[in-house]
């Protein structure tokens, strides 16, 4: 289960039986549509030769910032990032069904995520539930799944509280930006980054059912005051937390006690000297468990961790241009040999091979132009 939980973080979600025989996957993008794009599109993609080839729009959507595919690979969901739907101060989740062979999508469902801007969808370890943060609206919000692959409505919604953090001008009011349930499925793990905080909600998985613990703070993992928390990423004995911060372009790794996270290293993403504006952006642990991969916006680049098992902290080993402008998500496609980059400003998607000894990455080029891109998942065709 821990394996499934990187391949979340990395923007992908399928079963085992898929990762090791399948060789041919739909690679899905999600996009912002303000400069031209029309919502999701797909390409074929071969883990054997990395070679991809479009299949043209999957689905007009608005929005489709974040996507993730269900355990079957029979069904997709996306958050529609806006400040409107229906009238109110929300954005939506939408579900999709997935034709296998050409990778186009029908829209199942869609419902208000409760909170304006949703930037992050994933599954609960039942997959019965997907979990939503909603960043402009500062909640998480928990929607059941129907045997059908539709999308209900909210089950639980819970507005992030806790101090503020010292930049007003970022971090004026809670800010969800990323959400995971535990490995046990127990809790549910939320970035925010106007708290400098990682909250840990109990999760009740009968009822898809979000509590607060009291006391707060032992119920999440506290970071440095205007580090600005974005996504965080698992060892994969789950025993280390790794928190990036989108403000500072730092990781802080965090040792896990039985949810209690205890701080033990502090890294820059960036380059030793750096002094132009950055946002990190992603954090994507290898399937290995041996690289950690983060990337920037602004130095647009990849920046690569060798991790200690033992100790769990983190080694600078390298890092790379994206081969375009602010970076967005990655994702380690199934076979762990290559890494995916969409590059939001300049609209491209761009593919790297990965050594497999010291996780650098060495650059195959663009392998897409997309407008907006922001998001890639993979899907095994059938």
């Amino acid at each position: 289960m821990r394996f499934t939980k990187n391949m979340v973080l990395a923007g992908l979600l399928m079963s085992a039986g898929q990762l090791c025989f399948a060789k041919n996957y739909l690679m899905y993008v999600g996009t912002y549509t303000n400069k031209g794009s029309k919502g999701i599109y797909v390409y074929r993609y071969d883990s054997d030769s990395g070679k991809v080839q479009d299949l043209g729009l999957a689905a007009g959507t608005e929005n489709p910032s974040f996507l993730v595919a269900d355990s079957t690979g029979k069904h997709l969901y996306a958050v529609n990032e806006t400040q409107k739907y229906k009238g109110e101060a929300s954005g939506a989740v939408a579900a999709f069904a997935i034709d296998g062979k050409s990778g186009k999508l029908a829209t199942l469902s869609q419902v208000s995520s409760h909170g304006a801007d949703p930037c992050y969808i994933s599954f609960d370890r039942s997959g019965k539930y997907v979990l939503v943060a909603n960043y402009t609206g500062g909640t998480v919000a928990v929607f059941p799944v129907a045997s059908n692959g539709k999308v209900g409505e909210a089950s639980s919604v819970m507005e992030d509280q806790g101090p503020l953090g010292p930049n007003h001008e970022r971090q004026e009011r809670s800010h969800a930006h990323w959400i995971e349930a535990s490995a046990r499925n127990r809790f549910a793990y939320v970035a925010d980054l106007g708290l400098d905080r990682v909250l840990i909600y109990k999760f009740d998985a009968s009822k898809g059912a979000l509590t607060r613990g009291e006391p707060a703070d032992s119920f999440s993992a506290v970071l440095q005051p205007g580090t600005g928390p974005r996504h965080v990423a698992f060892s994969k004995d789950g025993k280390f937390m790794y928190a990036l911060a989108e403000m500072d372009s730092s990781v802080t790794v965090f040792a896990n006690d039985n949810e209690k996270f205890t701080s033990i290293q502090k890294i820059s993403a960036l380059p030793e000297g750096f002094s132009g504006k950055n946002d990190a952006a992603e954090i994507v642990m290898h399937p290995s468990g041996k690289f950690l991969y983060t990337s920037n916006r602004g130095d647009d680049s990849i920046a690569v961790f060798a991790v200690d098992k033992a100790s769990g902290k983190l080694k600078f080993v390298d890092r790379t241009a994206t081969g375009g402008k602010t970076p967005r998500n990655f994702a380690v496609d199934p076979s762990g040999a290559h890494l995916i980059a969409a590059n939001e400003e300049t609209g491209n998607v761009v593919e790297f091979a990965i050594d497999g000894k010291t996780g650098k990455l060495t650059s195959k080029g663009e392998v897409a132009k997309v407008s907006e891109a922001v998001c890639v998942v993979f899907v095994a065709m059938e």
